[in-house]
């Protein structure tokens, strides 16, 4: 069969089933959105809509302390009918952003540079799965599913974190500029994504010229554009809401964490049990520690940026302040990009048996604790410490396998025998 019919049938076998799901179980969304491993405070759809009534209401949405998500989605979701009444129109958009995301993780394998970027040629290069196949694991990956029935708007940011990576994988700086700078304007963190995804441009643009472009030139217009475009969106979103508010509601939020609703984070529980003394000498490590692993990883894995950059993803799911399962699904849809590591991954079995264990008990201890009355908050955010083990183990063995690779390519000798790390 062509490969453009599997797409077609692909995406079309994708589509009927969320949309099936929504038809059929129409109050399995309002379900789905109460859970807070799906919902987070900066990205729930109940408080979304909450802003929308506001917002068409004349209110300000930032007044009352409960939207936190960018005022840029107001407009959208009021040119939508009323959820509550008329679901399709909603469930159609989220299942379109299904759709584009798959298409963006296809463009990403079909570029090749998951195992042959341009400083760096894998030995196992041959070790790959199918643009189609990645697309599927990402389309019928229960939580992608399970994210997209419950409509937070983590499922925009994943759409343009996965945009920018096809358009800086295919050489496009200008796209992949734009696509960074909108989910860095939904959710803050995806701006760390830019070194890796900078160095992912240039060297494609590289490979494709007969000249390289100029480095510092080169760094130096796209971090302009990059400016430029995130300071055009924050103008208009003041321009729309009439007030800069909206910069403490919704990025302050992220940045001081004054919502400590649970999540599947390490960060509710931990200032929770903080004293207010503390808190501000806490945020600043919690913070620093994320933003250290960037230019850490770029620089010793500079051949090979868009490992970093996926890297980045798996490690954002587990250290930033509201994760969500949208984000380990992100990076677990793609880490099959690199299918010529896995052979040489230690731990793929503990890790995939953890991740299913969490899924499987995380909702039963959230029960005990909020509804039963038998358990307590040590319940449920012992078995997040176990989600974000299976997400840390995968980030550890990927690493370990990746610079193994780059080890049997440039000592060939050593192939196949046991090293020791000093």
């Amino acid at each position: 069969m062509p490969i453009d019919q599997q797409k077609a049938l692909l995406f079309g076998a994708a589509a009927a089933v969320r949309l099936l799901l929504f038809t059929a179980f129409p109050s399995l969304p309002n379900l789905l959105t109460g859970r807070v491993e799906i919902s987070t405070p900066v990205t729930s759809f109940k408080r979304l809509q909450e802003g929308v009534f506001l917002y068409t209401h004349n209110v300000s949405p930032y007044d009352g302390g409960v939207f936190h998500q960018a005022p840029l989605l107001l407009p959208l979701f009021s040119l939508l009918p009323n959820p509550a009444y008329y679901p399709f129109a909603t469930n159609l958009l989220y299942t379109i952003v299904d759709l584009l995301g798959a298409n963006a993780l296809m463009h990403i394998a079909e570029s090749g540079q998951s195992a042959t970027p341009r400083l760096f040629k894998s030995s196992r290069k041959e070790l790959r799965w199918s643009s189609i196949a990645i697309g599927a694991g990402f389309l019928f990956n229960p939580f992608t599913i399970t994210t997209c029935i419950a409509r937070p708007t983590s499922a925009l940011t994943n759409l343009f974190i996965l945009l920018a990576m096809a358009k800086a994988s295919q050489g496009a700086g200008s796209t992949f500029v734009l696509a960074l700078s909108v989910a860095s304007y939904l959710a803050m963190h995806p701006i760390l994504l830019f070194p890796p995804l900078l160095v992912l441009c240039y060297d494609v643009r590289a490979t494709k010229s007969k000249s390289a472009p100029n480095p510092l030139a080169f760094t130096a217009f796209h971090v302009l554009s990059l400016v430029v475009a995130l300071g055009g969106l924050l103008y208009l979103s003041a321009l729309l809401t009439g007030s800069w508010e909206f910069l403490g509601a919704t990025y302050g939020v992220r940045l001081l964490l004054p919502d400590l609703t649970p999540n599947v984070g390490l960060w509710w529980y931990f200032f929770t049990e903080m004293f207010d003394s503390f808190r501000e000498f806490f945020l600043g490590v919690f913070w620093l520690h994320v933003v250290s692993y960037v230019p850490g990883l770029t620089i010793r894995l500079r051949k090979q940026p868009l490992f970093v950059a996926v890297t980045l993803t798996g490690i954002f799911a587990v250290f930033t302040p509201y994760p969500s399962i949208a984000d380990g699904t992100l990076y677990l849809s793609l880490v099959p990009l690199f299918r010529h590591l896995f052979p040489l991954m230690r731990y793929t079995f503990l890790a995939s048996s953890t991740i299913l264990y969490a899924s499987f008990i995380g909702p039963a201890f959230y029960y005990l604790w909020i509804y039963a009355g038998s358990g307590n908050a040590n319940f449920f955010y012992a078995i997040t410490l176990v989600w974000s083990l299976g997400l840390s183990v995968i980030v550890g063995d990927s690493l370990y396998a990746a610079l193994r690779d780059e080890l049997d390519v440039e000592r060939p000798e050593l192939r196949g025998k046991e090293v020791k790390r000093i």
